[in-house]
């Protein structure tokens, strides 16, 4: 990665805050501490690693990349043993950590690919440890370089005035567009919904993005469409935990209201996102994760009501093609009826 792009990025979004790999131990950057704490969960076990996934210590693009240093952990637990008990242990390894994230299957995919450079490795006779920690190492060298190009596509997209809304914590290549965009002087604030009831958007998107200077409101979750009707918000961005090959954009649940009321207000919709999933063709093929109700019954430990309500949590909502304006890969802005075409 150059300097220059970790110099852009505030402290939750550096590459070695987001999960690092020393000796066999895991440290994850733990976001439901932040802004308050800048703390770190230590792992030493697969299934520590899966149970912080779950518990939402990290989210968006940190938990494949947790997974990939637990995988390499996994590795090094069966170290000298014969390949076919170390291929064992590395698949049930794998399967733990993908059973984390249902619905992003980003996490998925690069565990499939870390098994492949782990299965030569272990032909070869060579260290699958190793092997995977070389692999991963220069992955997130070029996953930051294609960071920073969708984030030059962000950043010309966003004119001087422009009020941008977002949802939840887009992550690195959505923030790198705003450090580029006010580097090259342009005027703009950011409105940040809070996202409950982890409150992404008040804990992790918003202190961000006031780490680098650029005015943000904090909002609540039911306020975007008004403030869209009052002619302060000009472009929403969000990324995505996955887009379909035929354009459907799962996110936060949260983002398909937003792009109905951003529709409306004839507000562009834009989404980062590395591409699509070639193994998910439609919105058939999505799998949306439902997360314990408890959850919505309580704000971050404190209770919102009485225990014995029913409740409801799918943490995530699908976005048609018609409502996205374009989707920033690192091969520019495209349509999202033609991801098909690049992709497939």
């Amino acid at each position: 990665m150059t300097p220059d792009i970790d110099a852009l990025l505030p402290f939750l979004l550096k590459r070695d805050n987001v999960a690092r790999y020393e000796n066999g131990v895991v440290f994850i950057g733990d976001r439901r501490k932040y802004p308050f704490e800048r703390t770190f969960v230590r792992c030493d076990t697969v299934e520590c690693v899966a149970r912080a996934i779950e518990q939402m210590v990290t989210q968006g693009g940190g938990p494949w990349v947790a997974a990939a240093f637990a995988l390499a952990m996994a590795a090094r637990e069966v170290e000298g043993k014969p390949p076919d008990a170390i291929r064992a242990h590395l698949q049930k390894a794998r399967q733990r950590l993908v059973n984390t994230r249902p619905t992003n299957t980003a996490l998925a995919r690069r565990l499939a690919e870390a098994m492949v450079v782990a299965d030569e490795a272990i032909s070869s006779g060579e260290s699958a440890e190793l092997a995977i920690l070389t692999w991963l190492d220069e992955l997130r060298d070029r996953i930051y370089r294609d960071y920073a190009k969708r984030g030059r596509f962000g950043a010309d997209l966003i004119d001087d005035g422009d009020g941008i809304l977002t949802m939840c914590f887009a992550e690195t290549a959505f923030i790198l567009s705003l450090a580029m965009a006010q580097q090259e002087g342009k005027d703009i604030r950011v409105f940040t919904p809070e996202t409950r009831p982890y409150l992404q958007g008040a804990r992790l998107t918003a202190p961000s993005i006031h780490e680098l200077g650029i005015p943000v409101q904090v909002i609540g979750d039911s306020m975007p469409a008004y403030i869209m009707s009052q002619g302060k918000i000009q472009k929403y961005f969000t990324a995505a935990d996955l887009v379909t090959l035929d354009g459907h954009v799962v996110n936060k649940i949260g983002t398909f209201q937003l792009a109905i009321a951003a529709h409306h207000h004839g507000i562009p919709y834009f989404v980062f996102s590395w591409g699509p999933d070639r193994e998910s063709p439609d919105r058939d093929s999505i799998i949306i994760e439902e997360r314990n109700p408890s959850e919505m019954k309580e704000c971050r430990g404190v209770p919102t009501t009485i225990p014995e309500l029913d409740a409801y949590y799918p943490a995530f909502d699908i976005t048609p093609p018609y409502l996205v304006a374009g989707v920033i890969t690192k091969y520019g802005i495209l349509s999202p009826y033609d991801l098909r075409r690049y992709f497939a």
